[in-house]
């Protein structure tokens, strides 16, 4: 695995399924942008609805934001066939069982970084590469919170340093993309300029990062070595059976050996006189 191939994999499936991925992301991100728009508004209007607006935008985010992660995985899955095989809204659909372990993982995993970031910024970059993985891991494998931070950091030991920077690459052109995407957008109004701007913008980058960070977890998955059972280990392999050989034919069987007869007894020999 290196960073230029995973980084050209998911550009590939990116482009090829770019449509697809849009819209999976602007479903949930239309939404979420436009609470925030209107949050914007509540703030520069004064109304008395502030806090309540705040609450209802930051739930509904933290909500989405996972729940689009874990379509957009799902996504990944099944398109890296070449074929598309589930509709938007069997992605949607699968997310819904692991949603709530998506939801605290990812709030847990989030405070860590942020603390590690705030002590010494080393600390919050080690900890963003090791737990990098936690969405596929709880989408794909099923793994409960505390299960997936273990089973990400086991995946990316050994590969770390390729993890890492395929992590910075992407999420520095992401943070430029967005920036210049949303720069179009200037001319509108703020509420529009949110709400238009801000979901085109994470339509088009979120899903790279997303396909990135999945074809990594397969790659890594599938480049684990196989286990061999202790058993079969230690058990010494038995000894093949020899070869029967064939039986000839009835036609060609040698005729059987007759033992010739014994001779007769002769008499014994008449004693002789001296003369």
């Amino acid at each position: 695995m290196s960073v230029g191939g995973i980084l050209g994999e998911a550009w590939g499936l990116y482009t090829k399924f770019f449509t697809r991925f849009f819209l999976i992301a602007a479903i949930v991100f239309g939404f979420i942008n436009l609470l925030n728009a209107l949050l914007g508004w509540s703030v520069g209007n004064g109304s008395g609805a502030v806090l309540l607006v705040a609450v209802i935008t930051t739930v509904v985010s933290i909500i989405g934001t996972f729940w689009v992660q874990g379509a957009l995985v799902y996504a990944v899955d099944d398109v890296r066939d070449g074929r598309i095989d589930s509709s938007i809204g069997d992605l949607f659909a699968r997310v819904k069982p692991y949603l709530g372990t998506l939801i605290l993982a990812g709030i847990l995993a989030g405070i860590g970084i942020a603390i590690g970031f705030v002590l010494l910024i080393v600390p919050g970059l080690i900890l963003l590469t090791w737990w990098c993985l936690i969405v596929p891991v709880i989408a794909l494998e099923g793994k409960g919170v505390g299960e997936s931070f273990g089973r990400s950091r086991e995946l990316v030991r050994g590969h770390a340093w390729t993890v890492f920077g395929i992590i910075i690459i992407t999420v520095l052109a992401s943070a430029i993309a967005s920036g210049v995407i949303q720069s179009i957008f200037s001319f509108l109004n703020n509420f529009f300029r949110y709400w238009i701007g801000g979901t085109i913008a994470n339509a088009i980058v979120d899903p790279y990062l997303a396909i990135a960070l999945t074809l990594m977890y397969f790659h890594l998955r599938d480049g684990e070595p196989t286990e061999v059972p202790v058993a079969a280990e230690s058990a010494a392999p038995e000894p093949a059976a020899p070869a029967r050989k064939p039986f000839p034919p009835p036609e060609e069987a040698a005729a059987p050996v007759e033992e010739p007869p014994a001779p007769p007894d002769e008499p014994p020999a008449a004693p002789t006189q001296d003369t």
